[in-house]
This record gives structure tokens, sequence and C-alpha cells, in this order.
């Protein structure tokens, strides 16, 4: 009896390991979609809105589910402060959130570079900027969705087959 019960444990315990690393395949797909929608609100804000950077990363971080509403929300509270450049405080959020994100280094590199041209140029030069960003983020996402259908169900079932095996090798 204790063997079965130790048995389904580890086949449970494995089943699980498998559908969260299959899940950080997904979250990485749908925290793409979420930043690229909160770039084109940024675009909104500063090309239509005439909206300061501050106020513009305010209203992001309200509209965005965690953690790229704790990102946009430590960046406006960095330029409040108005001790660091907005290129520093973008790389300081984007590091201190960065742990929190299912972001790849690709993502991490198109987001740093980002940073360095924001608040530096003109509306239209700042456009085409958000744009090219856009692209970039674009690129990574097909990447994530290959991925992710490449691998997403392979995880799945390497965390059952592995529990599996672990029974069988363990009985």
């Amino acid at each position: 009896m204790i063997k079965w019960m130790g048995a389904v444990l580890i086949i449970v315990a494995t089943t699980w390991a498998g559908f969260e690393a299959a899940k950080h395949l997904s979250e990485r797909t749908r925290q793409l979609r979420q930043l690229k929608v909160a770039l084109q609100s940024l675009e909104a804000e500063i090309m239509f809105g005439h909206t300061s950077l501050i106020v513009a990363a305010q209203n992001i971080s309200k509209q965005l589910p965690k953690p790229l509403s704790l990102f946009f929300d430590q960046f406006a509270k960095k330029l409040v402060k108005g001790h660091t450049s907005v290129k520093g405080a973008w790389e300081e959020s984007l590091q201190e959130v960065w742990s929190y994100t299912a972001f790849k280094q690709g993502e991490y590199e198109v987001l740093k570079q980002f940073g360095e041209t924001l608040g530096q140029h003109d509306r239209i030069s700042q456009q085409k900027h958000i744009k090219l960003t856009l692209s970039h983020l674009e690129r990574e996402e097909a990447d994530a969705i290959d991925r992710q259908n490449r691998y997403e169900r392979m995880m799945k079932s390497l965390g059952v087959l592995s529990g599996v095996l672990l029974v069988i090798l363990l009985m």
C-alpha cells in the first residue's frame, strides 16, 4: 500500500514539473503579446495623447497584468524620483523585474536597446524607435510560438513518462 502511494506521489510530482516547464513556454508567448500591446499603448500616449513619459508609464502599468505592470510601475516611480536618467530608470526597472518574467536574453537585449533611445528624441523619431522595437519583439514572439508548438506537449509527456520510469526502476 505504501509503495503504491509513493508511486502515485512520484508520478504526480514529475507530471507537475513537466506541466510547469510547459507553462513557462506559454507564459513567454503571452508576456510578449502583452509587451507589444504596452509599447503600442506607449506610442499612442506619446503621439496622440501628448502625455509625459511618467503619466504614460503609470497608465500602462494600470492596464497590464503582473509582471509587466510591475515593470512600468517601477519605471514611473523612478522617473518621478528624478534621481536617474530615463535610460537609467528603464534599465534599473528592467533588472528589478526581469526575474519575474518568462523572457529570454533576446527580449532583454531588445528592451535594453529601446531604453537607450527612450526620451532622447522628438515624437516622430520616438515613434520610429517604438516601431523598430515592435518588429524585433514580433520576431521574438514568432520564436516563442515556434518553441511552444514544438516543446510544450513534449514537456508535459516527459514529466509523466519520467515519473512512470522512475516508479518502474524503484519497484
